[in-house]
């Protein structure tokens, strides 16, 4: 079955491999990539690892791009301006709440705007 992918985008590459394994501890299905860093694994991001990260995490359904900071943001907007062709959304929302509630909506099975719009429910539901 193919899975909407999570793309988990930030300044350290520690909080997006320790997310990883968090959302891996009930989700195995789920295509989650990472890009934590730059490219030389200092503080920051990189437009070229977003991109490697959703193009691995798209298995045909699509990816939710999630990121810790507003500078992340930008460079996922320049990533997705890059991959034109790419079925990928950036969702405005916590970075681990997010992610988790999307990799759960996606394991089961639904759609990328289903995924998209229960993330939103539920963060909105709690705050």
């Amino acid at each position: 079955m193919n899975y909407v992918g999570i793309v988990l985008i930030s300044h350290s590459p520690k909080i997006v491999e320790g997310l990883k394994e968090i959302i891996r501890q009930v989700i195995m299905d789920v295509p989650i990539e990472i890009a934590g860093g730059t490219d030389e694994n200092e503080i920051g991001t990189s437009v070229e690892k977003i991109i490697t990260a959703i193009t691995s995490a798209d298995t045909g359904k699509g990816v939710l791009v999630f990121y810790d900071l507003g500078s992340a943001r930008m460079n996922a907007e320049v990533a997705l301006e890059m991959l034109e062709s790419t079925s990928a959304k950036i969702v405005n929302a916590p970075l681990i709440e997010g992610a988790y509630v999307a990799a759960v909506e996606s394991n089961m099975g639904k759609d990328l705007e289903d995924v998209y719009e229960a993330v939103l429910k539920e963060l909105k539901a709690a705050y």
